[in-house]
């Protein structure tokens, strides 16, 4: 049996992860990632900033309907889930963070939607702890946290005679499989705390006479949603020359959830807000209007977004001249997908996205060269519960985040 072999062993019996492999090569890596307390400690600044930026960025938004109009474009059916929820839209987010050569901290995105990674933190950051018992996991608060946002919410935001079903529906794509482990894992919390738990998809969802919401016929009280807040609603490609077949919002399924959610029947984790912080246009809207917010966030957002335009705020001809030194992403692309970085795009290909990039789709960010030992490249996911950092997923891979990135231990020295 190889060392690999013999670590994969040990990532299946956690009971989560059951996919060690993908297409045939290894997805993890046993060498951790070591930061000093000072290290971390600025990691988890840096994803908690992010969060109270886009936090005030919502509120500048949803005060002004041309600007919100101008930068995220939402969708009638979005506009119904953002005033829905707002200015409610945080619960778990995951905060991605590099290292540069200067030493300081950029962060290119924030997955407030349906975030991912946590089985893998958590699995791993146990692990990693056993092998070196000299240093703390740095996702040791990552589970409790999450459970605590779970009953804080079913607690806060169903009324009293509701909430004395404790049953709990995961809501997730379940013609996907690459996220089974997460939901093996917010199962195992949830029936920690006491709730029974259905899982399903929205398509599963129905209203009860009385207002509340069912899954499979059954009432539920709290929905731990994964399934992106953009597939409820009217999607369309984000490319001129591709059409989606499947466009229309999930009205049956939504129009359930919310009426349940108006009259405190249920609680939503991630509150169904988060369709606007989601949207990497958010991101523009911090560099294009930063005067209009706070010093503490123009100063965060100085220090640690990459400079961000709309896409169609920035010169073609710029664009074309420029593209080593910018990068094209997608409104609710995820995971590196509908990400085009210039440097790595020959000129034919860069040409053709800017043809084809639907408008108010896109952003532009400025590239900036993140740390790279041996060519490899460490992207730091801070997760943050409830405003708080509680957890970093590290990534390794050569300089482009993707389903190949190798997952590591993340460990803290004492």
């Amino acid at each position: 049996m190889s060392d690999f072999d013999a670590y994969a062993a040990r990532i299946v019996a956690s009971g989560f992860i059951t996919d060690p492999w993908l297409d045939g090569a290894p997805r993890f890596d046993s060498r951790p990632t070591i930061l000093s307390a000072e290290q971390h400690r600025a990691l988890c600044v840096a994803g908690e900033d992010l969060c109270f930026v886009l936090d005030e960025a919502l509120r500048l938004v949803l005060d002004d309907d041309d600007q919100r109009a101008a930068f995220l474009g939402l969708t009638p059916t979005q506009e119904v889930m953002l005033h829905a929820s707002a200015p409610l839209w945080h619960g778990l987010a995951r905060a991605d963070v590099f290292v540069t050569d200067d030493g300081s901290l950029q962060v290119t995105e924030l997955n407030s939607d349906t975030p991912t990674g946590e089985p893998e933190a958590i699995v791993l950051g146990a692990l990693g702890k056993e092998d070196h018992p000299d240093f703390d996991d740095a996702c040791a608060r990552l589970a409790p946290a999450l459970a605590a946002l779970w009953r804080a919410l079913h607690g806060s935001l169903v009324d009293a005679s509701a909430a004395r079903t404790q049953t709990a529906a995961i809501v997730y794509p379940t013609e996907l499989t690459e996220d089974l482990s997460l939901v093996r894992l917010y199962r195992q919390l949830l029936e920690e705390l006491g709730f029974k738990v259905i899982l399903g998809s929205p398509f599963n969802l129905t209203a009860d006479d009385d207002g509340g919401l069912s899954l499979f016929g059954e009432r539920v009280t709290l929905l731990v949603r994964h399934y992106k807040s953009d597939w409820w609603g009217e999607r369309e490609s984000v490319w001129l020359d591709d059409v989606i077949r499947d466009r229309e919002a999930l009205q049956g399924p939504l129009g359930a959830v919310l009426e349940a959610l108006a009259r405190r029947k249920v609680a939503v984790a991630n509150p169904f807000g988060a369709i606007a912080v989601q949207n990497k246009r958010l991101l523009a809207f911090c560099w294009e209007r930063i005067h209009r917010f706070s010093t503490r966030s123009q100063q965060a957002i100085e220090r640690i977004i990459p400079y961000s335009a709309r896409l169609e705020a920035v010169h073609e001809a710029q664009m074309r001249a420029d593209k080593d030194n910018w990068v094209i992403k997608s409104d609710y692309g995820a995971e590196g997908d509908e990400v085009i970085i210039g440097r790595l795009t020959d000129a034919a290909t860069w040409e053709q996205t800017l043809k084809l990039a639907r408008p108010g789709r896109f952003i532009a960010q400025r590239y900036f060269q993140a740390k790279a030992v041996d060519g490899i490249v460490e992207n730091h996911g801070v997760f943050v519960v409830a405003g708080e950092a509680c957890g970093i997923y590290t990534r390794r891979d050569h300089g482009h985040t993707d389903p190949s990135a190798l997952s590591v231990p993340t460990l803290i020295k004492r």
